[in-house]
């Protein structure tokens, strides 16, 4: 077989290697995931498997890495640097509420509760931080930090390095309540309590972009 068509091959099988353990992510749950049960669905023997996938960690790890992403440039692709500060930062919001609610497994991948077994590795740090970068231009280039209080350094420093010191915290705040108000109403702890959860989450936004100083 060519290069080419080796790569390819390659390539297409462990699309579908992922394909198939996303929807049985979204049928089974995370902790259920199996590479056999993989191997399996997609015409492969078990051992098979492995040459395209090491474990089922590494499965896992591929996952998350790819709803981060898929996230991140949801986000991304949301802001207009054209618009006004607060509507690039509530267009953020929405955008991650929006993805949030199509792919809610993934999203319960990444912000639910842990799988058993698994600790996500340093190599998904990147992918997780590209939400809370594009929030951070939009401090960093719109804020106003002058009035902001004094904080502890409780925050790593390379944490949001362009954002203005003063800001970091509340940055990093806004970001929590960001994924808290969105995992709140996917996970269902916002009944009898919040009539209309898109109102409330851009009102929250609202109250957030205040917190880190943006103008109106």
């Amino acid at each position: 077989m060519p290069p080419g068509t080796r790569a390819r091959v390659r390539a297409e099988t462990t699309r579908a290697i992922l394909d198939e353990a996303r929807r049985q992510l979204a049928q089974h749950g995370a902790a259920a995931l199996s590479l056999r049960s993989v191997a399996r669905e997609v015409g492969m023997v078990s051992s098979a498997v492995y040459r395209y996938v090491a474990s089922r960690d590494e499965l896992l790890t591929r996952l998350i890495v790819e709803a981060y992403d898929a996230l991140g440039e949801r986000a991304e692709d949301a802001r207009d640097p054209a618009d006004a500060p607060r509507a690039q930062w509530v267009a953020v919001w929405r955008a991650v509420r929006a993805w949030a609610h199509e792919h809610p497994a993934e999203y319960g991948l990444i912000y639910g509760t842990p799988v058993p077994g698994y600790a996500a590795p340093a190599e998904t740090i990147p992918a997780a931080g590209r939400v809370g970068t594009v929030l951070g231009a939009i401090i960093a280039e719109h804020a106003d930090g002058a009035g902001a209080g004094a904080w502890p350094a409780v925050v790593v420093d390379d944490v949001l390095p362009e954002v203005p010191r003063p800001l970091v915290v509340p940055a990093v705040a806004a970001w929590t309540q960001l994924y808290g108000t969105v995992s709140f109403e996917l996970f269902g702890q916002y009944e009898q309590v919040i009539t209309d959860r898109s109102a409330f989450l851009d009102a929250v936004a609202d109250a957030a972009a205040t917190s880190v100083g943006l103008p109106r």
